[in-house]
């Protein structure tokens, strides 16, 4: 089990940062033309937010996909995710916290004994189905996966309280040996301190809004 792979792409990329209140921003420019953005808390080092831009072909429209947090979708004004939330579909979530990393999926009102929530025996997923047949997911974990490792079933614990489950995945010791890599990479990286009118013009260009 390795993230040196992880850590030697991280170190390769052209990377920038700026810090906007108790949020770092740093924006990573692979050699491959991929490009990365994550958002860390200034005060736990936690990334908040990650998300990636694919190289396309010329002219073909680019978009970012989100790999952690959460977003507002193209077309749909912030008023009406109150609705979007509000229906019965179920909703995935994900967080990062120092320790570990859960999902929580919305509008699932079928008592715990319903749910089955195991990990991948030969791929870094968890896989979370019903008794009833009503619901699956297969959920991707790729910073496991940067890690090399696969999840553990006794890592994994899940709690139901309010039409929510809540998955919770205890963070192996490499995965946060591999954060820990990242964090003392980035301290070399120079960043610009800005208050919201300064950066309006960078965070438009640079970052995910």
């Amino acid at each position: 089990m390795s993230y040196e792979n992880w850590l030697g792409l991280i170190k390769s990329a052209d990377k920038s940062s700026i810090i906007q209140g108790n949020v770092r921003k740093v924006h990573y420019r692979f050699p491959d033309g991929r490009e990365m953005a994550e958002e860390y808390s200034t005060d736990t080092g936690v990334v908040l937010r990650r998300a990636w831009k694919n190289k396309t072909a010329l002219l073909q429209k680019e978009e970012w996909f989100i790999e952690l947090g959460e977003t507002i979708p193209v077309g749909l004004k912030e008023n009406e995710l109150m609705l979007r939330e509000s229906c019965s579909e179920p909703m995935l979530s994900k967080r990062v916290t120092r320790n570990a990393l859960e999902w929580r999926i919305r509008n699932l009102p079928y008592p715990i004994s319903t749910y089955s929530v195991t990990c991948g025996e030969n791929d870094a997923t968890i896989t979370v189905r019903t008794s009833n047949k009503k619901y699956f997911k297969k959920i991707e974990v790729p910073e496991l996966k940067r890690c090399n490792t696969i999840p553990n079933q006794h890592s994994l614990t899940m709690v139901h309280k309010n039409c929510t489950l809540i998955i919770t995945y205890k963070k192996p010791a490499i995965l946060l040996d591999m954060e820990r890599a990242i964090l003392t990479t980035l301290r070399d990286v120079e960043t610009v301190e800005c208050n919201d009118y300064q950066c309006e013009d960078i965070l438009s260009d640079l970052m995910i809004q």
